[in-house]
């Protein structure tokens, strides 16, 4: 873990930005007591995937008094079912703080830690493209309310990059739909169907997803 800058001045308030159950508390501390000083360490928890790819967690245990002047200091304590009651300080940096409110973390014996997050990564920016004009707000809209429940049921959703001004539309797709041998079949037949039904002002859908990359397909 690299050092940071001591901060006695790190933010630090009772709400919660991601919940961590009782039993991830529990693991957590369990492996936070075999470090080296481990009564001064926190877990320190960020997004380190880059915008428009699906979210990759980096989770660590740091020195709370290291914690920069922009972190977030969140105090979590729980009791789980055997009565054990565990308390441990959780570091977020700023740019992970929004990316993760409302989030869970949680774990099974099967599975171990397991981050369930209701939020999507942000769009890629891609220079040239249009994001922030009306016909974008339209285009949104219509990702928002039709195309993404319609993609839920295979846990994929796609996420709005822009568009060129001549008709195109480019979006990246995530969730089971990255990498999903059906999601370009999927992007060009069924959600440019949607959208182009929609909004005339768009003639076609491109696809500016890495399937190669895609590590946990819906589909095999």
């Amino acid at each position: 873990m690299s050092p940071l800058a001591a901060s006695p001045l790190a933010t630090e308030v009772t709400s919660s930005i991601i919940t961590i159950t009782p039993t991830a508390l529990v693991e957590l501390a369990a492996l936070r007591d075999t470090e080296p000083d481990a009564d001064r360490l926190g877990l320190r928890l960020e997004i380190i995937s880059a915008a428009g790819e699906d979210f990759k967690y980096d989770l660590s245990f740091d020195v709370v008094t290291k914690a920069a002047f922009t972190d977030e200091v969140r105090t979590h304590t729980g009791t789980d079912d055997a009565g054990v009651t565990t308390t441990m300080k959780v570091i977020i940096p700023a740019e992970s703080r929004d990316l993760l409110e409302g989030g869970t973390l949680d774990h099974s014996s099967s599975a171990g830690l397991i981050i369930r997050n209701p939020n999507k990564p942000q769009a890629p920016v891609v220079e040239g493209l249009i994001a922030d004009d009306a016909l974008s707000a339209e285009v949104e809209a219509i990702v928002t309310a039709e195309v993404n429940p319609a993609l839920a049921a295979h846990g994929g959703f796609v996420t709005y990059v822009g568009h060129d001004n001549e008709g195109t539309a480019y979006l990246t797709m995530g969730g089971g739909c990255h990498g999903c041998s059906m999601s370009r079949m999927t992007m060009l037949e069924g959600v440019q169907t949607m959208i182009v039904e929609a909004l005339p002002a768009i003639e076609r859908v491109r696809d500016l997803t890495d399937h190669a990359s895609g590590e946990n397909p819906f589909y095999q």
